[in-house]
């Protein structure tokens, strides 16, 4: 879904624990270099080279991967969409992520309780053979390097400016981005949208839903005109109005 000249939000549906699930990284581009914001759930490359036709763009002309958070649908298709390309793109990410991005620590939610609750949580018709390859998912992440560690207040000099804004609280190094040109806030999990109103972070999902309430805080210091929430999509409606709300309850 085109938002803006070179912003594209980037539909990608598969069924994830026995229901559809649609999910919304974001391609951001223009003539000198090409952004992926997120990367999925493992296995889904094949649905982002077929959002890349949609959008217009040849999957082999991506530069760049910006990883906002260490979550497994955020992660998940990085090391297939790298190994893909015909050239290396550019792994971007938060110093305190990349740890667990390249793989040298632990998913912090793939505790061994957690990942019982989710398999646990598959539905009863799900193969024992799924089940396993689930699990084996879960306890072995898809691993890959961080090229270049980016911090709060950077402005990275792609696509006409995009502005790094860290928003800690669902993962500890959680990051959103401002792309200046077309106001555009790709909030990733420090939002979402729900029943087409736009909210704060699901607390059970947050690893501390204090300092996740009190990032939105710093959204309201933009001037945004257009939300991409990973979980949700589109956000369009009179939105620092929204966020002035959010960010007093």
């Amino acid at each position: 879904m085109n938002i803006a000249s070179g912003v594209n939000m980037l539909p990608i549906s598969a069924v994830m624990m026995g229901k559809m699930e649609t999910i919304y990284p974001t391609l951001l581009w223009d003539d000198d270099a090409a952004i992926l914001v997120d990367t999925g759930y493992p296995g889904q490359l094949p649905l982002f080279k077929e959002q890349f036709e949609r959008a217009g763009l040849s999957f082999d002309k991506l530069t760049n991967i910006i990883i906002t958070h260490q979550d497994l649908d955020h992660i998940g298709s990085l090391s297939a969409i790298l190994k893909e390309l015909p050239q290396p793109a550019e792994v971007m990410a938060s110093s305190l992520e990349a740890p667990y991005i390249q793989g040298s620590e632990q998913l912090l939610k793939h505790s061994p309780a957690a990942i019982e609750q989710a398999v646990n949580a598959l539905p009863p018709e799900v193969p024992e053979e799924w089940r396993a390859a689930f699990r084996k998912t879960l306890e072995n992440p898809p691993r890959a390097s961080v090229d270049t560690f980016i911090a709060d207040g950077q402005e990275l000099p792609l696509c006409g400016g995009i502005t790094v804004i860290e928003t800690p609280g669902h993962t500890p190094g959680h990051l959103s981005l401002y792309h200046k040109a077309s106001k555009t806030l790709i909030a990733a999990d420090a939002l979402i949208v729900e029943n087409d109103r736009l909210l704060g972070p699901v607390p059970q999902y947050c690893m501390d839903p204090v300092l996740a309430k009190q990032s939105i805080k710093k959204l309201t210091e933009y001037d945004i005109g257009t939300v991409i929430c990973y979980h949700g999509g589109l956000y369009a409606d009179r939105v620092n109005e929204r966020l002035l709300e959010l960010a007093s309850e």
